[in-house]
């Protein structure tokens, strides 16, 4: 069909929206909004926000100040852009900001409606939330299963050696991408007790193949996000690529279920999917509450959230590192110290390498994984820092901009781990309780799995720093590194890190091909 036989019904549409908005400012225009840049007609600011929306809000904040109002496409959107709005909006605005703004593409198979991530401040909320906070992702689990973790790592350490092994003209590894397959795996064994990445098995590459597809399609901007209207059309395609890679995915995850429960008397290693069996078997009542297909999607909500997320902060770690070689240095002398040569690093060890710990901090700070965390929304007409907040208005909370508030930081755009040993800085951590260190939100809605991310990024990331000799590729040095990053799913490198690892011990337990 031509697109000029559209036209009629979108200039009408165009028109209707028009007269929707300017209602709506009319209405509104006695009370007080927050500062923001003019926007177009129609569109509003959403040409102004450009492919980085953390970096452009950041900018804005000189010339309007900490709180940002802006028009997209038919949303309001307000953006907090300091610590100090932070510390206001997370402790005295949090209940009001509870739901969460939902995608287009988190529509398909109602994903947003099983998903703890998404799904609304309600009961089932509730519900899913005590489970993981209480029952999965607390200390004596996590501690429980260290093997499983240990053993996953390992395997990262020899699949990144032979790697080396094999590459010429000092051409680096792509570090990213083992840390990804090793999570991969590693959500794997404590989901379901199983490797997933396995080129023998054809349901492991065909769900890994799936989730991909998701990371990518959830990743895009979506011009249905920002006009609703068009969602019968769906422009882009990305909910009909969405719908297919959701459906494959959720029907690998319902045979895993599936084979598990034939297992679930005889599993001996109590992965997460028993914990939430078990309760379906002591707590009916309330269990009526989670469907198998809530847990199919929980499944796949792990493996997005815990995925992406590491591999991308060891990524930009290990970038700073390499990039600072006093303080590549400082934390290799740390991990000698610390865990020595004849061993590898273990998790008890992670309390005692206190500048690693800075390492990972300062990695945080300047590079949050989800630099404008997941979207909030507001539940009702609420005033905000002396500011009108309509209803429904959805909220950035930038953390890439917090993290390098002036404000709150000295020399914020400089890496230096070592400010977290300065007394100031010294009990600062990022597990919601300091708003200007907020990677993973704060609030009732902050991420439930920054227990099991703290223990993994350390793990991760002393074991390959303790492991091998790194170098830069040789096409690279510090002063020439690519620091521009690209939004989709997580903030990633643009060009991802490519580095020469060489092993410190060749008598390594690691079994290299």
């Amino acid at each position: 069909m031509a697109w000029t036989s559209y036209c009629p019904w979108l200039c009408f549409l165009v028109l209707a929206v028009f007269l929707y908005l300017h209602r709506r400012k009319t209405s509104s225009r006695n009370r007080r909004l927050p500062p923001g840049p003019p926007g177009w007609p129609i569109f509003g600011n959403m040409f102004q926000l450009g492919e980085m929306p953390h970096r452009t809000l950041t900018d804005l904040r000189d010339k309007y100040g900490p709180v940002v109002w802006l028009q997209i496409g038919s949303m309001n959107t307000m953006a907090i852009l300091s610590a100090d709005a932070a510390t206001v909006f997370f402790k005295h605005h949090d209940n009001t900001f509870a739901d969460r703004t939902i995608t287009e593409t988190m529509r398909v198979h109602n994903y947003d409606k099983s998903s703890l991530a998404l799904a609304p401040y309600g009961p089932y909320w509730r519900l899913m939330r005590r489970l993981v906070t209480v029952d999965m992702l607390v200390a004596k689990r996590i501690n429980d299963t260290a093997s499983v973790r240990r053993k996953c790592v390992k395997d990262m350490l020899t699949w990144v050696a032979n790697e080396a092994k094999k590459s010429e003209h000092g051409r680096g590894v792509h570090v990213a991408r083992f840390v990804f397959l090793m999570t991969f795996n590693l959500f794997g064994n404590l989901m379901l007790s199983r490797d997933l990445f396995d080129p023998d098995s054809e349901d492991g590459s065909e769900f890994f193949a799936a989730m991909i597809g998701l990371m990518e399609w959830t990743g895009h901007a979506n011009l249905t996000d920002l006009f609703p209207w068009l969602r019968w059309l769906d422009p882009q395609g990305l909910r009909r690529k969405m719908d297919r890679d959701m459906g494959k995915a959720l029907g690998i995850a319902s045979r895993f279920v599936k084979d598990r429960l034939e297992q679930h008397s005889h599993n001996k290693s109590r992965d997460f999917l028993d914990v939430l069996l078990d309760f379906q078997t002591t707590h009916r009542q309330e269990a009526l509450n989670i469907s198998d297909k809530d847990l199919n999607i929980f499944i796949l909500e792990m493996f997005l959230a815990g995925s992406e997320t590491t591999s991308s902060t060891i990524e930009w770690a290990m970038t700073e590192v390499l990039c600072n070689r006093e303080c590549l240095k400082k934390v290799k002398s740390e991990l000698n110290s610390v865990v020595g040569r004849g061993r590898e690093v273990e998790e008890r060890d992670i309390e005692k390498l206190e500048y690693l710990q800075c390492v990972v901090k300062e990695t945080l700070r300047l590079h949050p994984p989800i630099p404008l965390l997941i979207p909030r929304k507001g539940t009702e007409d609420t005033h905000f820092m002396g500011y009108y907040i309509p209803k429904d208005t959805q909220v950035f909370v930038n953390a890439w901009a917090i993290g390098r508030d002036p404000a709150a930081w000295d020399q914020p755009l400089a890496f230096n781990p070592q400010r977290f040993s300065l007394s100031k800085n010294h009990n600062i951590d990022y597990k919601g309780h300091h708003f200007e260190l907020i990677p993973f939100g704060a609030g009732r809605r902050m991420c439930a799995g920054v227990p099991l991310a703290h223990t993994l990024l350390h793990l991760v990331l002393g074991s390959l720093l303790h492991t091998f000799d790194w170098e830069l590729d040789s096409h690279v040095t510090p002063s020439t590194m690519d620091m521009r990053d690209k939004l989709g799913i997580t903030m990633r490198k643009l060009q991802p890190l490519l580095a020469l690892p060489k092993l410190i011990s060749p008598s390594s337990s690691l079994h290299i091909q």
